[in-house]
């Protein structure tokens, strides 16, 4: 499938990419009450325990600590920072954007509302690293139900 991103956006995805990893953003565990969801990718052995604290149906902060290749790790890191301050809601929403982005949906890759996520929709055309990439996201709906 090809998304249609030039040379020049597709290297800023790239880079942004390892940015995320090799600097990863809300890295650690929260203090005070909290969920952990731990998530497993049996086949590579990522893991990422998402740590979500909700307020008043809204995640009022959220972290994760794991180890793992750089998408899944840059994942969680740009994941928390897209669902900070947003309603259950708002984060479930834009949830279904990315999993669908992340499945190979073109239309959602092209979708703004997912902001820096959008780097990471070339991982549709590598399906062995679909899940790595899900896995913050399935720790974060797994967290709000």
């Amino acid at each position: 499938m090809d998304l249609d991103l030039s040379p020049n956006i597709q290297a800023m995805f790239q880079e942004l990419i390892l940015d995320h990893y090799r600097r990863p953003r809300n890295k650690g565990e929260l203090e005070g009450e909290h969920k952990t969801i731990a998530m497993k990718n049996p086949l590579c052995g990522d893991e990422v325990y998402l740590h979500l604290a909700l307020e008043d149906e809204r995640v009022s902060d959220i972290s994760f600590t794991g180890r793992g290749c750089s998408i899944s790790q840059a994942a969680a890191s740009m994941i928390t920072q897209a669902v900070k301050g947003k309603t259950a809601g708002e984060a479930e929403t834009l949830g279904e954007r990315y999993r669908e982005m992340i499945m190979g949906d073109a239309e959602a890759a092209k979708d703004k509302s997912l902001g820096q996520l959008r780097a990471l929709s070339g991982v549709s055309k590598f399906p062995a690293r679909v899940k790595c990439a899900l896995l913050a996201w399935n720790a974060l709906e797994e967290g709000l139900k």
